[in-house]
């Protein structure tokens, strides 16, 4: 999924957004400092055991953290973290901490982004990446059902009594395996607040009086709300794929819903402009109506040895909605399935997200609590079929991913209300116009809250949390900031403040010209449909 990011985390699955809605302008609260009860001991520095880690000479540690921030002398936890130090012996511009986005993304490779930046500005930071609370090597790690996720599941759209029963009995009991875990004293103490707190932990235990933050999808509401709560501690962020405030989390779910049907829409046209490539014909409405109906088909007659039902393949196709890198690769192993001329492709594609649920389990466990979900299943069904009959792409299969949250085995809070009016520094935001996962809107509404914050907009993009992709408008702007801290003027209005070419579509036949331009990207973790 994201490039950046995926391959410096483990391939996962897909996850969802959603919630109420915030007040729109409501006046800038005073800086609360959650964690100022708390100072951890230092790192206690050791080789890492990542073998990229190790080549890119980082260093690799815990932070001892409180479980339970209100009791700051009561049990403690473990948060896994990497540094790879600058080498710019001349001009150190401090600590930069980045987050891969999720919830539920592991993030201790993210020490290498610096690498990814032009003009060798990355060499000018020490770079942090860290494993977030319940997560990847931090300790402990949630885990509830490692066989959850499965091939040829009962459809998605539950058109039948017996469908409904099914998912809702199967969502119901993963929230009980999670009450059941062995780490399930994890399940009050997820939410973003408590990652906020964190970060403060891990700056004091650096240190440091002031951090730098990139923050892709998630982490750009992490970012936000580290902002809102410690304005003055904020150095230079880097939002890319921002989440809009408004949606935690619900409503953006319901958002994602249309955005990602959106662009199937776009894939499906990218596959009728290359016919020679992908065999599908030159009618997008028609290979758009051809999916449909494999579905179906694949409903009553599973591929590949009876593995690959209608929900796998939606599960896979859903990449495409997400970026624009792997269209080709994708597209190819689609028309093997469409032509009959082999599914181990696709099946190959979605046994890579298989395995441990501690993504998943963690995504949950963070959304669930951060607000309160509705908590009627007739307000979850009469949205879902509603959404469903214009936007069936991704409708029913989000909402199934998420309801775990209608019965989810921890006390929901209240989010933090998201201002920028305290920060007094310059902070960078990046989004393309249609991105699915972080739907454009939000960033106009991020930028509203935040005076200080500038806006490049990747132009009809579809890529989610594309930057560091090798286009140099938007790269070398980036590269600038952080460099020296300047963002692109403000304009009035709401809009944004630098227009970008977006990530390009790739060519069949060149699709691995691009490969090394977007190396950055393979740092990062994909959740559907968040990230």
């Amino acid at each position: 999924m994201k490039r950046v990011v995926a391959a410096l985390s483990a391939a996962a699955l897909t996850a969802g957004l959603a919630g109420t809605s915030l007040a729109e302008a409501a006046p800038a609260p005073p800086a609360v400092e959650y964690a100022a009860g708390y100072t951890p001991p230092p790192i206690s520095w050791i080789a890492c055991t990542d073998p990229d880690l190790v080549a890119a000479g980082a260093k690799c540690g815990y932070v001892t953290v409180p479980l339970d921030y209100g009791n700051p002398g009561g049990q403690k936890i473990k948060l896994y973290v990497s540094r790879i130090e600058h080498t710019s012996l001349l001009d150190y511009k401090g600590v930069a901490l980045v987050n891969p986005g999720g919830p539920g993304a592991p993030g201790v490779r993210m020490s290498r982004l610096g690498d990814w930046l032009p003009g060798n500005v990355g060499s000018k930071y020490d770079w942090i990446g860290w494993d977030p609370r319940g997560v990847g090597q931090s300790r402990p790690a949630l885990h509830c059902n490692n066989r959850y996720l499965g091939f040829d599941r009962p459809n998605y759209v539950p058109r039948t009594s017996s469908l409904m029963r099914f998912w809702r009995n199967k969502t119901a009991r993963y929230s009980n395996q999670c009450a059941d875990s062995t780490a399930s004293r994890l399940l009050s103490h997820v939410k973003t607040r408590a990652s906020v707190a964190d970060m403060e932990s891990i700056r004091k235990a650096l240190g440091v009086t002031k951090i730098s933050f990139y923050g892709f999808s998630y982490g750009t509401y992490l970012g936000q709300v580290y902002a809102t709560l410690h304005p003055n501690r904020v150095g230079r962020f880097v939002f890319d794929g921002t989440v809009d405030p408004r949606g935690v989390w619900y409503k953006a779910n319901l958002s994602q819903n249309v955005a990602f049907d959106t662009n199937m829409n776009r894939y499906w046209r990218y596959l009728a402009k290359h016919p020679a490539a992908f065999q599908l014909g030159t009618d997008a409405g028609a290979i758009k109506r051809g999916y449909y109906a494999l579905l179906r088909r694949l409903d009553n007659n599973p591929a590949y040895h009876d593995r690959i039902g209608p929900d796998e393949l939606g599960d896979v196709m859903l990449s495409a909605g997400y970026y624009r890198y792997g269209w080709v690769e994708l597209g190819k192993a689609y028309s093997k399935l469409v032509r009959r001329a082999g599914a181990k492709p696709i099946h190959d594609m979605f046994a890579a997200g298989l395995g441990d649920d501690n993504g998943y389990a963690m995504y949950l466990a963070t959304q669930c609590t951060d607000v309160q979900w509705p908590k009627l299943w007739s307000k979850w069904k009469a949205d879902a079929w509603r959404q469903h009959a214009d936007h069936p792409f991704l409708t029913w299969g989000n909402t199934w991913y998420n309801a775990p949250c209608l019965t989810w085995p921890a006390r929901a809070g209240t989010p933090v209300q998201v201002t920028g009016a305290n920060v007094d520094v310059p902070i960078l935001m990046i989004n393309e116009t249609y991105d699915a996962a972080t739907p454009y809107p939000g960033s106009i509404e991020v930028r509203r809250r935040f005076p200080t914050a500038s806006l490049i907009e990747g132009v009809n993009g579809t890529t989610h949390s594309g930057s560091l992709s090798g286009i140099a408008c938007t790269d070398n702007a980036i590269a600038a900031y952080l460099d020296t801290g300047v963002v692109p003027p403000r304009l009035s209005g709401d809009r944004s403040d630098k227009e970008c070419p977006p990530v390009p579509a790739p060519q069949p036949g060149a699709d691995r010209q691009a490969r090394a331009a977007v190396s950055a990207r393979d740092l990062e973790i994909g959740f559907r449909p968040f990230g």
